[in-house]
């Protein structure tokens, strides 16, 4: 069985630490994100895998290389224009057609039991089957909303303390709304509903277009660990909880300087100097980062200011400003 990862996304929401790579390339306590997905995979004994490149490209290919340091094979596959979720399906596509096949989301961390899905899928003989779960924090993932084990359609986000709209839906208890884990299986008939050759997304022309011809969509429920990195507060966050359950509090990288300073609950890249008496908390500091004597970093992402010099920030992005030789941004408003 093959799979295809899809890392070829801007990852606005995680710039500045994005300015230089690919969100999918972003390491995660030394590891590339990307290179937890293929390793996922492989766990599952699926080894042949395509990887869809378009922003910055060698940053993945970097990070992976030919895979086999994550225990697969892999294909990379270029988007010259930026595909979407299902219109990379299309580009791949004389990879990918012929079996069924597994699709991964480049930007999370999982140890959801892949076999239990792919159980599901043969089945219920589904055209595709989406991992789903539970969204007991009520996080702005869309509403996936099913019946008898079926996916019936896409909704909006929830809201705090919300119930089910419809009577039929009700049952004693409180309501949890399902959302999108990123992972999907396949069959190759879901080339039938990809428009050729343009941007298109699953969820919103693929699968309810699919569904609207009478199509399956088996929706399984899973449990297990789940982290989706799309922002720079979610990415400290989940970081951190890796962290502890390692029972640490703060990662750091290559070559690290710290100098009798007051470092936790903080992620520090490659080659990074924390100066005599600076106190760093709450922080993620990119490479080469310097903390000058004395200063005081809290609840940030912090890069250096020269790598986003004369760069405009995505829309998306939240605010920094410069700080003597570092760009700050702030997690705390």
């Amino acid at each position: 069985m093959k799979a295809m990862i899809l890392a070829a996304g801007y990852g606005e929401r995680l710039w500045p630490l994005t300015a230089d790579r690919t969100k999918p390339a972003l390491p995660v306590l030394g590891k590339p994100l990307v290179g937890y997905v293929a390793e996922y995979l492989s766990k599952f004994g699926i080894k042949d895998v395509v990887v869809n490149l378009h922003h910055q490209p060698e940053s993945v290919r970097r990070s992976l290389g030919d895979g086999s340091r994550f225990g697969v094979a892999l294909q990379y596959v270029y988007e010259p224009v930026i595909l979407g979720t299902s219109g990379a399906l299309d580009n791949a596509g004389d990879l990918l057609q012929g079996d069924t096949f597994v699709v991964v989301n480049g930007k999370i961390i999982t140890d959801i039991d892949l076999t239990a899905a792919l159980e599901t899928h043969r089945r219920t003989k589904a055209l595709a089957t989406l991992v789903l779960q539970r969204n007991v924090a009520r996080e702005r993932f869309s509403i996936v909303e099913t019946e008898g084990g079926f996916v019936k359609r896409f909704g909006g986000m929830p809201l705090p303390n919300e119930g089910p709209s419809d009577d039929k839906l009700k049952f004693v208890g409180h309501y949890t709304p399902l959302m999108f884990t990123g992972i999907q299986i396949l069959d190759s008939r879901i080339f039938d509903y990809i428009p050729r050759g343009v941007f298109s997304h699953s969820t919103v022309e693929v699968y309810p277009k699919a569904i609207a011809k009478g199509e399956r969509i088996a929706a399984h429920v899973a449990e297990g660990r789940w982290y989706e990195l799309s922002t720079l507060p979610r990415y400290l966050d989940i970081s951190l909880a890796l962290l502890r359950a390692q029972d640490l509090d703060t990662y750091t990288g290559r070559n690290p300087s710290i100098d009798q300073a007051d470092v936790h609950d903080s992620i520090l890249w490659d080659d990074v100097v924390v100066e005599r008496g600076a106190s760093v908390r709450r922080a993620v500091l990119g490479d080469a980062v310097r903390v000058p004597a004395g200063d005081r970093i809290e609840d940030a992402v912090v890069v250096r200011a020269n790598l986003v010099a004369g760069v405009t920030p995505p829309v998306r992005a939240l605010k920094g400003e410069i700080k003597g030789e570092n760009f700050v941004v702030s997690l705390s408003r």
